[in-house]
Formats: C-alpha cells, structure tokens, sequence
C-alpha cells in the first residue's frame, strides 16, 4: 500500500509515494518552490499541485514546519504569519480533495528515522535535529515521540534563537564557510545535550547529505550519525502519520 506523503518546507515542499512496509519511496520525488509571500492560499495551491501529479486520491500525510496541535498551525517561524491559527489539515484538503493529516515536520522526520533508520534499536532517549533553512527537532524516549519541542528556538547568541545562529539558513544568510558553521552547530548540540542527556543524536535535514564534510568537528559525549533516510525522512514520517490516523 502506497501513502502520499508532503514535507513542507520554509524553501520548498516535496513529495512522493511512499511504501510502508518497506518504509522507503515507491518513486521519484516531486518538488516545487515555496510560494512567497507564504500564505495558506498560495501554499495550498502548491501542495495541491503535488497530489495532482501523483494522480493521487486518498490519505495525505503533511510533515509542516510549525508547532501542530490537532492540525492547526500554533506557530510561524519560517513561514508567513497569516499561518497561526490556521486549520492545516482543512486548507490543504480543500484545495486537494483529499483528506490531509498534519504534524510538525521534524517529527515526522523523527518518526520515520525511529521506525525505519538509525533510531529504530535505541530505546534510550533519542534527540533528532533536522538542519534546513530553520532547525527541527524530534525527541523520543523508549521509541516514544514527545511532540513539537522546537528545539530550534532555543534563546541563543544575543537573545535570538538558535536557527538563526546556526541552520543552513544562517549559514548562506551570512555567508560563512561550512567549517565556521559547524563550529557554531557543535556548540549548539554541546548545550542540548547539557539539557537532555541523549544516548543519541541523529541528524536530517538538508545539510545531513553532507555530514562527513563536518563529523570531525562535533565533539558531543553521545553518538552523532546522519539519519538514515536523509532527506526522505519527513516524506515518509507524513506518510505514516497519515496511515496511523486516517
């Protein structure tokens, strides 16, 4: 059985089919750009354009990036402000016709990697940080998710949040190189895992294609490994989501 699963990003929203038993895609990706201005009305028209060219009828899973609460956007971070508020799951199904399931991006990432990926034998606590344009994160103890912790906006340099200090966004925004980013990204996990105590650390995101290129230069107690499904995690965690809740 074949899901559809979307990850919405800040930069672009991607999709494809996914098969979870193998817990793997079925296919090829479809991407498109994310509209700006980002509203509802310009996103939905993307995501719609996602499930057409799969041809796709039934469940929907949206990986989103916001603090989601029974389908509804609660934050805004890289997206536009008209998002707070909003019925996720209603304004992409309107526009699709099909039913839509919504969760935090970084935890449908997390759910894929601890089903399918690196997390899958660990039941100690598990901390996932995806790096794109803003930083996700995924916590699990025992296998179990606890949802939206936003890790990426913990106060950091300056009073501001941490993504904006040491994400891929931060990083092309202030045009410093890939070694003076990981300095700063090592820094960051140093002070979560002085938070938290994880047995270990995956990261996913754009940037965990390129993990060898900085592995040397993150000195944590805990293991760091890439995650497993790299960039397909929040593809597939959303369809998953989906599966478990239509």
């Amino acid at each position: 059985m074949n899901i559809l699963g979307i990850d919405v990003g800040a930069s672009g929203m991607k999709g494809a089919l996914v098969s979870l038993e193998k817990g793997q895609l079925s296919g090829e990706r479809y991407r498109v750009s994310t509209p700006q201005p980002s509203t509802p009305e310009t996103m939905a028209a993307a995501f719609a354009e996602i499930v057409r060219f799969f041809d796709y009828k039934g469940p929907v899973g949206c990986g989103f990036p916001s603090i989601v609460k029974n389908g509804v956007a609660l934050s805004a971070a890289n997206i536009d402000d008209s998002w707070k508020g909003t019925d996720i799951q209603k304004v992409f199904g309107d526009a699709c016709g099909c039913p839509v399931f919504a969760t935090n991006d970084a935890d449908a990432a997390g759910v894929a990697e601890m089903r399918f990926g690196k997390g899958r034998e660990e039941q100690g606590l598990v901390l996932l940080i995806t790096i794109g344009t803003g930083l996700g994160s995924a916590l699990f103890y025992k296998g179990v998710l606890i949802p939206n912790t936003e890790l990426g906006h913990v106060l950091w340099k300056k009073g501001r949040p941490a993504e904006q200090w040491c994400s891929s966004g931060a990083r092309e925004q202030l045009k410093i190189s890939r070694k003076k980013w990981a300095n700063r990204f090592n820094e960051y996990l140093l002070h979560l895992e002085l938070l938290f105590s994880p047995d270990l650390i995956i990261l996913g995101g754009g940037e965990s294609k390129l993990f060898d290129q900085f592995k040397d230069q993150l000195h944590t107690k805990a293991p760091v490994v890439p995650a497993k499904l790299l960039n397909n995690a929040g593809i597939i965690g959303a369809a998953a989501y989906a599966f478990e809740n239509q």
